[in-house]
């Protein structure tokens, strides 16, 4: 009987695991994901990659918090002020059991 619900459980994890697309990195990722289509967070990623230096990054990075601060306006949507700070994301306190203080 336990080693039936032991292969159950780990039949349910996996399918979980499997099933659910890159919804949490898109998150994390991309600031103001949520306002963007999948053909636009494409692009973006492909202009993030192409990026010669740090500096063209940031200015990517500065031209599309801009963009989706005005889409989240134009929606009455509020979103942080400052885009998240380079390499933010699954850092201190980030992703599951982050455990920080609420």
């Amino acid at each position: 009987m336990i080693k039936h619900s032991l292969i159950i459980s780990t039949i349910a994890a996996a399918t979980l695991l499997t099933s659910t697309p890159n919804y949490a990195a898109d998150q994390d990722q991309i600031y103001g994901s949520q306002l963007m289509t999948s053909q636009e967070k494409f692009e973006y990623r492909k202009k993030h990659m192409n990026a010669k230096t740090e500096e063209e990054r940031a200015q990517l990075r500065e031209e599309h918090h801009a963009l989706i601060q005005q889409r989240a306006k134009e929606r009455n949507m509020k979103l942080p002020d400052a885009p998240p700070a380079s390499g933010a994301g699954m850092g201190v306190g980030g992703g599951m059991g982050g455990g920080g203080k609420r």
